[in-house]
């Protein structure tokens, strides 16, 4: 039994209680206290914490792991601020390695808005980097790819290539190829890129999941299904299951499953669902669905024109029909549902959908939830609350998105979208998510631009749209009680109370008490997962 004392435990439990004392027992909270543990506990081992701040384990809304540890082995783009500066690092990247010719080379994390050339890269930029290499490079929103003239030629795309449905070749106003594919063009390219083992996908995420423990993160709702093109969940599932088997998995895992074909998702609902094989560590989660795209790449799904771009509404993924069917069809195995959709539009379909299957198969607690939804109006934000739909909320995205949003939808749209601290008054279901790799990882950088409403340098000055600043408390929720609602487990976990799992982060400094200009120095000290160290500053 430990004894952790001379705290400052924020429990994030249903009164925001405080405590001084937690004792900690077969990986489980034995109880909470002020004072009284210490001399009712005899012989247990006593942390003096030294008045340092306690919270519960972190739990991410939305991420992709396994892409996150696959981008750590690729070119990272997300810090170049010129097309120039790319070409030099794809270049480096090859010497360095010694790639032979003929191995692909991929990068990730670009994004057209912070380049010098203002414009997205193109094929001809990456043929600068090499002719010999098939190079494909990801944009940081995950919906957009570039990919040189090799890699076109050896996916047989050409100018007469069709768009394939739900995605889009890009070609330029003389019909000639950009390199740039959008939403599902991307797995033309994808899908000749060798896969990865059983022991390569452990070892990657081994490397991921580190990173995350040094950021508070005890359980993530993650998407990885897709992350290779050979789509095989199997696979997916029997590593981190060998990684829990072997004392290996050092994070709790609840798998978005993103089967977005009905002949794949009935055979999961077969293997996996009807008979469950969820753990503690392990658990299958909602049908995972894209809807849409991104803002950035101008493919996130509006019900009007882009005020930039007359003519374009973006990528609608699927039909209504298409999207009804696979919703429904989840829903009645029990599985639950969660859809990113960015656009109004794609909001708008996913919303539909969920209310044509509760109008078939009722159900008061099925826990439908939106991922991102960005671009939202007044009527959209109602639905939410109506409809009891859990709004997967991503605030850390504005600190690239407040650059673009009023030039992509008008200045009227924008004023009621990213309206975060307005579904959190009006009482709906949230929680927060990075939707990492997309954006940064660290919960401390997201409750710094969802409190603060700017970007990491601080503009604009005061906030974009600063009514909808959302405070500490409210995002603290989102990061845990409110992530464990999400996966109906918030009788386990999500906040620091008697019979939950010891999960937990001992910080630098109690975030309700900082100036929220100074939310990202705070740091991790310890995290605590099952009552056991995963994660140990040095200096502590």
């Amino acid at each position: 039994m430990k004894l952790y004392v001379n705290g400052n435990f924020i429990s994030e439990d249903e009164k925001n209680r405080r405590f001084t004392e937690m004792a900690v027992d077969g990986g489980k909270i034995l109880k909470m206290g002020n004072g009284e543990l210490i001399s009712s506990l005899n012989g247990a081992q006593i942390i003096d914490l030294k008045g340092r701040t306690v919270l519960p384990g972190f739990i991410e809304g939305h991420v992709h792991l396994l892409n996150y540890a696959y981008s750590l082995t690729k070119i990272d783009c997300s810090k170049a601020d010129s097309i120039s500066e790319i070409i030099q690092m794809g270049r480096q990247y090859i010497k360095e390695r010694n790639i032979e010719k003929g191995e692909w080379v991929q990068g990730r994390g670009w994004n057209q808005i912070f380049f010098k050339e203002e414009r997205n890269l193109t094929k001809e930029d990456l043929d600068a980097i090499s002719t010999e290499h098939p190079i494909v490079m990801t944009r940081v929103c995950e919906h957009v790819v570039a990919a040189n003239s090799l890699a076109l030629k050896m996916a047989g795309i050409d100018e007469n290539t069709p768009n394939p449905v739900g995605g889009e070749i890009e070609r330029d106003n003389f019909g000639h190829l950009t390199g740039i594919m959008k939403e599902t063009a991307r797995y033309k390219i994808y899908e000749l890129i060798p896969e990865k083992s059983v022991e390569q996908i452990k070892s990657m995420l081994k490397d991921a999941i580190k990173i995350a423990s040094s950021y508070g993160l005890t359980t993530m709702h993650t998407d990885d299904f897709e992350t290779f093109s050979d789509k095989n969940w199997r696979k997916i599932l029997k590593a981190y299951r060998e990684m829990e088997r072997d004392k290996e998995l050092n994070m709790r895992i609840c798998q978005q499953c993103l089967l977005p074909s009905l002949h794949r998702l009935e055979e999961f609902i077969e293997e996996e669902v009807i008979n469950r094989k969820d753990t503690d560590m392990v658990k299958i989660g909602p049908l995972k669905l894209l809807t849409d795209g991104s803002l950035g790449g101008r493919s996130a799904y509006m019900n009007d024109f882009y005020h930039d771009a007359p003519g374009k509404k973006g990528i609608a993924v699927f039909t209504q029909q298409q999207l009804n069917e696979l919703v429904l069809t989840a829903h009645k195995a029990k599985m639950g549902v969660v859809c990113h959709a960015i656009g109004d539009g794609a909001i708008t379909m996913v919303m539909d959908a969920f209310k044509n299957a509760q109008k078939i198969k009722p159900d008061d607690d099925a826990r439908f939830g939106i991922i991102h939804l960005q671009i939202t109006t007044p009527e959209l934000l109602k639905r939410f609350k109506e409809q009891n739909i859990i709004a997967y909320m991503e605030p850390v995205c504005l600190n690239s998105d407040l650059h673009i949003v009023e030039d992509r939808v008008g200045k009227e749209k924008a004023m009621t979208s990213y309206n975060f601290r307005t579904l959190c008054d009006m009482g709906v279901n949230y929680t927060i998510s990075s939707d990492c790799p997309v954006d940064s990882l660290n919960p401390f950088d997201n409750l710094f631009v969802g409190t603060n409403r700017c970007d990491y340098n601080g503009y604009p000055k005061g906030g974009w749209n600063p009514s909808q600043k959302l405070t500490v408390e409210q995002m603290l929720k989102g990061f845990t009680i409110n992530g464990a609602y999400a996966s109906f487990e918030e009788d386990k976990k999500g906040s620091l109370e008697e019979g939950k799992f010891a999960d937990f982060v001992i910080i630098s400094e109690d975030p309700t008490c900082c100036d929220t200009r100074n939310l990202r120095r705070i740091y991790v000290l310890e995290t605590v997962l099952n009552g056991s160290t995963v994660y140990k500053k040095d200096i502590f």
